[in-house]
């Protein structure tokens, strides 16, 4: 059986990312930090190449595989929150050290991966048939950076 594993491209960062990343997520570790085994336009021969690790048991690897390659928003990491405490953890994890707030949610950390920090309740809203609340707490959603689920469920319930 196939697995997915989200491979993460950084330029000499791969451990330091892991560890960030495993610090910010709940049951997280390093599985393995790989050396290179021959000189590659990232590493040299016996530099870390790869690092292995899980955010709360999804396999992730980060690899050191040189400059000049960016993330964009085209592909993004979406955490899906239970409630606001939740939101503010992974929002103000993912952001320490120099990480960046853009909209609607999304952040982009200090490595330049992009991530949208939402409650699940948002999607639960969007699939309940109720056209007019689901316009009126997206509407309210547009205007946040960070998202407040108390103002999102306020504006479904169109109390303002």
């Amino acid at each position: 059986m196939s697995r997915f594993v989200t491979c993460l491209w950084l330029d000499g960062q791969a451990e330091e990312a892991a560890e960030f990343y495993c610090s910010v997520f709940p049951n997280s570790r390093v599985i393995s930090v790989d050396e290179s085994p021959v000189d590659t336009p990232g590493p040299k021969a016996g530099e870390v190449l790869t690092v292995e690790f899980e955010l709360d048991g999804r396999a992730f690897l980060a690899l050191n595989g040189g400059p000049g390659v960016e993330y964009t928003d085209a592909i993004s990491l979406e955490i899906r929150c239970a409630d606001q405490a939740e939101i503010d953890h992974y929002w103000d994890g993912l952001l320490a050290g120099g990480g960046r707030e853009v909209q609607c949610g999304w952040l982009i950390d200090r490595y330049g991966v992009r991530w949208q920090v939402a409650p699940e309740s948002l999607y639960e809203l969007w699939r309940s048939g109720d056209q007019a609340a689901t316009a009126r707490a997206f509407t309210v959603m547009m205007d946040m950076v960070r998202l407040d689920v108390a103002a999102l469920e306020a504006a479904a319930r169109g109390v303002s």
